[in-house]
């Protein structure tokens, strides 16, 4: 997933904002009181300037804690005078003194925070996480104070009325309308009590949403699951057992075992636990984050998020949050993402009840007197794939060594594909001596831009995995990409190799699948670069990614066993193959399930919301939610629940009403390898013209467009539904596949 810090020039913070209504007839322009000239402040410290590194990379040695209250203080006022002399301009509005203007202002704002958040999420300490909670409100009342500045609307509006007579390039177009819709979306046009209702709503969410994003990040980083004994983790490797020794050491439980939680609510540790009392200790601990079982309850917090945002959205004539907040995505509206979920619910519900007689049915031959719980269904999942597949997933772990993965993998796909080579750097600082970092050369041997690895689960790090930017591209600036990469890959014990399962390698491939997508960025604002696109299209040319980690070309050059340097055999691999089908009754809705709830919550009214007034009926509604899509929840429950739904409620708006889009991306994914594999496969030729078409794009175009162009036609849902052997049918799950087809106002 793609990290969203602060948008940090004026552009960029109101491509942010969202839909409205129109307000009063004032002419901001001609009662405007402001001065003909303003001193823009200078800006002292260490990100007053862009640092002095290659590719403008932040020099870590040289900043601390104490530079970031100050410089976003500065940034702010800067900024603020930038757009001051933006509306003290005696000129008449033009695209250049008003359009671009805004573009380029924020330059210290954005450098500062660009590194802040990086931090915050990667490597936080509890003098960030403060700062983070006194700046975020600030941060929101900035941006609101430039997007609802009813003086500068008028400047932009009035070159927005005059685009039918401009001489503009498509970007620039895009720009334009971007700048104007965004501000129109965060309340251009509302009343001035309007605008000052959002600005408080918006303070609010900015608060609450920190407050929440800190409050499950320690519901998972600090309360790991002590066991009392190693029997209790039979079944789990030797190495594994000494890694929870050591944690319970450090935590000050010698003798005991300890456990850090994962993001998600399926734990990968589970499977492979004899005992079945601990797997469903390590389950619950983590399916009961945050809701109340321990000191850490966001159930309130979740519920009071939920309200402002549908007062928000009425506020601006919409009847929910998703209504709302959906006006810049390729789907549009929550009855399109809506739709292409719901027709695949009754095909998954008859898989999943099929695969959990199957899985019953191994309990049974196993001795068991059970039947399958979330914490007995990937044990017994595994299992039957390793009899129907003949498949070990340890055995396959062997194959996959972390740098192996990454230089011999990732990077050699991305030089067959692209023609890209790389260069390990031991000359940059880091923020954290676990991260690696490479100078990423074009197919013709000009430097494309600096990539940062940070792979390693620590405590001071989210969970999850994500890209972001330190540095954007830009012709405007004349600047190039500084990209990194963030995983959680639990550490090897010092002295062993650093194997990674097969899931983490697929993570790899996907997350610098958004790398390249930022490294390919061909835009002359950094607000439309690289992966500036709509929430429902980031994530696809990431996931398109993915495919390679199993080309044989690919596999071939990277997947050795790391004690006998034996290639991966082909038997093994087509196994895996065949193997990816099974299980998406779990793997699969697990996810749906998630967007899904997501998509319950942004229904709510502003009533609706407000009467979750306690823990219960917040728990009741999450409930009452899940029972209503028809899935099997008990025995899938959802990737997150709402309480550390961190996608959905740990930043004012986030993927929330857009969690869909993981499905959706997936969809233009598996068509998009279908496409790959009839135009020449692992090839330049067939590299170039999705270079050409959709990684080098940016936010610039009609993403249907964009896509056509690409494949010739527009995307065909059958691909997908194939991919993860989904069929249409009764309760046996027999039936037909789908046509195909997505809901008619998805492709309009």
């Amino acid at each position: 997933m793609k990290a969203h810090i602060l948008a940090t020039t004026a552009a960029a913070a109101l491509l942010a904002a969202c839909s409205t209504t129109p307000g009063g007839e004032m002419d901001p322009l001609a009662d405007a009181d402001v001065e003909n000239t303003v001193t823009i402040p200078e800006g002292t410290g260490y990100f007053a300037a862009d640092s002095t590194l290659p590719f403008l990379a932040p020099d870590f040695t040289k900043i601390s804690e104490d530079d970031y209250i100050p410089a976003f203080e500065q940034g702010m006022a800067i900024q603020k005078a930038e757009v001051e002399a933006i509306k003290a301009n005696p000129e008449a509005p033009t695209f250049e003194n008003t359009i671009v203007a805004l573009e380029k202002s924020g330059r210290m704002l954005g450098r500062v925070a660009r590194v802040f958040f990086n931090l915050t999420g990667t490597n936080t300490t509890p003098g960030l996480d403060a700062i983070n909670k006194e700046i975020s409100p600030k941060l929101t009342a900035h941006g609101d104070s430039i997007r609802l500045d009813p003086v500068l609307f008028a400047r932009v509006k009035a070159v927005y009325d005059s685009r039918a007579s401009m001489t503009m390039t498509p970007e620039d177009a895009t720009l334009l309308e971007n700048t104007y819709e965004g501000m129109v979306q965060a309340g251009a046009l509302l009343t001035d009590e309007q605008r000052e209702q959002v600005k408080s709503i918006n303070s609010q969410l900015s608060t609450l949403t920190t407050e929440f994003g800190q409050l499950a990040r320690n519901a998972m980083s600090e309360q790991p699951v002590i066991f009392d004994s190693r029997e209790q983790l039979a079944g789990l490797s030797d190495a594994d057992i000494r890694s929870a020794a050591d944690f319970a050491t450090e935590l000050g439980h010698e003798g005991k075992y300890a456990i850090a939680l994962q993001n998600t609510t399926q734990q990968p540790l589970i499977p492979a636990m004899d005992d079945r009392e601990a797997r469903q200790k390590l389950f619950e601990a983590s399916y009961h984050r945050a809701d109340g079982t321990t000191d850490i309850d966001t159930r309130l917090l979740i519920a009071r998020i939920a309200e402002l945002r549908a007062e928000k959205a009425e506020l601006f004539g919409k009847p929910d949050w998703a209504s709302y907040t959906m006006w810049d995505r390729m789907a549009e509206k929550p009855e399109t993402a809506l739709a292409f979920m719901e027709q695949m619910v009754p095909a998954l519900a008859a898989t999943q009840r099929r695969e959990a007689a199957m899985l019953n049915e191994a309990i049974a031959a196993d001795g068991g007197d059970y039947e399958v719980k979330p914490w007995d269904w990937y044990r017994y999942a595994n299992r039957i794939k390793a009899e129907q597949y003949d498949l070990d997933e340890d055995a396959v772990m062997e194959y996959f060594v972390l740098d192996r993965v990454l230089e011999d993998g990732v990077f050699f796909m991305a030089e067959k594909l692209y023609g890209l080579t790389f260069e390990r750097r031991t000359d940059i600082p880091v923020y954290h001596p676990d991260v690696w970092v490479y100078t990423v050369f074009d197919r013709d041997g000009s430097e494309l831009g600096l990539f940062y690895f940070d792979p390693f689960q620590r405590p001071s790090k989210r969970g999850g995995a994500w890209m972001s930017n330190f540095v954007d591209q830009s012709y405007l600036w004349d600047t190039k990409p500084v990209i990194y990469n963030v995983l959680n890959i639990p550490k090897a014990p010092e002295g062993e190799p650093q194997l990674v399962s097969f899931d983490w390698v697929n993570t790899t491939f996907h997350e610098f699948g958004h790398a390249l997508h930022g490294f390919f960025a061909d835009q002359r604002y950094e607000s439309l670069s690289g992966t500036a696109t709509a929430r429902d299209f980031v994530e696809y040319p990431s996931q398109v990614h993915e495919m390679w980690m199993t080309w044989p070309e690919v596999l071939q050059n990277y997947a050795f066993h790391y004690e006998t340097g034996e290639p991966i055999p082909t038997e093994m691999v087509e196994k895996i193959q065949a193997a990816s089908k099974f299980n998406q009754g779990y793997d699969f809705g697990e996810v749906v399930e998630a967007a899904l709830l997501d998509m319950k919550w942004a229904a709510l009214s502003k009533e609706e919301a407000a009467a979750l007034d306690t823990p219960e009926k917040v728990s009741a509604f999450e409930r009452q939610s899940l029972e209503e899509l028809g899935l099997e929840i008990d025995l899938v429950p959802p990737r997150y629940r709402s309480t550390y739904f961190n996608h959905i409620f740990s930043s004012p708006e986030g993927y929330s009403a857009g969690y869909y889009s993981y499905l959706w991306t997936q969809m233009l994914d598996h068509d998009s390898r279908n496409w790959f594999r009839e135009n020449g496969g692992l090839s330049i030729e067939a590299g170039q013209h999705y270079r050409d078409t959709v990684l080098s794009r940016g936010g610039t175009q009609d993403y249907f467009e964009m896509y056509q162009t690409f494949a010739g036609r527009k995307p065909d849902v059958r691909y997908m539904l194939e991919a993860l052997g989904l069929v249409a049918g009764d309760e046996t799950g027999e039936g037909t596949a789908s046509d195909g087809k997505l809901p008619e106002t998805a492709v309009e």
